[in-house]
């Protein structure tokens, strides 16, 4: 298997990326195709990356991350979204996602890799802890804008 930041875009990879998001979505619900500005400026940017796993040309896995920073906190790296093909769970390839999850922000200077994970995803959350995250106790809020 091997992992890599995304860095051209192809409505292959676009197709496939929004397949996994179905599966990582509560309701199951296909949100529509992700536009191809949205991996451009992924691709562009110095402080995101979208982690591809794969394998034999078949993408198993992504996590979406980004360098957030603020005078109080410095850097840290935000994780977005984080799934692994459900065939292909329970088979290491998250653990492997995880690592280079955990390379890209020390490489970018982070101190922290934060992320939330909905009420109810139980194996999402062990999965976490065995890998030595800690849950912080802070409410989410969201503003449509």
């Amino acid at each position: 298997m091997n992992i890599k930041c995304l860095s051209q875009y192809t409505p292959e990879v676009a197709n496939r990326i929004r397949e996994l998001l179905i599966q990582l979505s509560r309701s199951g619900k296909d949100k529509g195709e992700i536009p191809r500005e949205w991996f451009e400026d992924v691709i562009s940017s110095p402080y995101h990356d979208l982690l591809i796993a794969e394998e034999d040309g078949r993408i198993l896995g992504i996590a979406c991350l980004s360098v957030v920073m603020g005078p109080g906190i410095k850097k840290n790296a935000y994780l977005e979204d984080f799934v692994t093909d459900t065939t292909v769970r329970g088979k290491g390839v998250g653990s492997q996602l995880w690592d280079a999850m955990l390379s890209w922000a020390r490489s970018k200077g982070c101190q922290n890799l934060e992320f939330t994970c909905g009420h109810g995803r139980e194996q999402a959350q062990a999965f976490y802890k065995s890998h030595g995250a800690e849950i912080y106790d802070t409410n989410f809020f969201r503003l449509p804008l």
